[in-house]
């Protein structure tokens, strides 16, 4: 490569982070990620237990329900599609207090993590595993994906 384009800054590998501008900076939106990273740290690490004792293979095999204690942390979760965040095939978003037998990380107190397999069939083309395969025009299809696949 370097020998086709010589010069310092002929390769994005050798150039520097550029300084982000202060504009672009948004402190409400920083927090709101931090709290759906957080939130998805404790989901992935329940799943984490689930595959290392081969319950599932695979993420999207699971359909995990999530209590959560901090109503703002909530409301986070609930403005984004959480369960493509933490790469299941569902997820269920509750209110309340973390229930005993729920998975809990002790840096995350307020997030509870009860697990359950994923119903129905997979998608031949999301590969979540969805009840609603093959009920559309497209078979082997979830419902958005034969909805995708009909506006091609």
């Amino acid at each position: 490569w370097l020998e086709r384009f010589p010069g310092d800054d002929s390769s994005v590998h050798l150039l520097d982070i550029p300084e982000t501008p202060a504009a672009w900076r948004n402190p409400e939106l920083a927090e709101k990620w931090a709290m759906i990273r957080s939130a998805r740290r404790v989901v992935t690490s329940a799943l984490e237990v689930q595959r290392s004792e081969k319950v599932i293979g695979a993420s999207l095999e699971a359909a995990p329900s999530v209590t959560i204690s901090d109503p703002a942390m909530l409301a986070a979760l609930q403005s984004v599609p959480f369960e493509d965040i933490c790469i299941t095939s569902a997820l269920q978003l509750t209110a309340g207090q973390i229930e005993q037998g729920q998975f809990t990380l002790a840096d995350h107190p307020g997030i509870g993590v009860a697990f359950s397999k994923a119903e129905g069939e997979k998608c031949q083309r999301c590969w979540k595993i969805l009840p609603d395969i093959g009920k559309d025009q497209h078979p082997g299809t979830c419902r958005r994906c034969s909805t995708a696949l009909s506006a091609a």
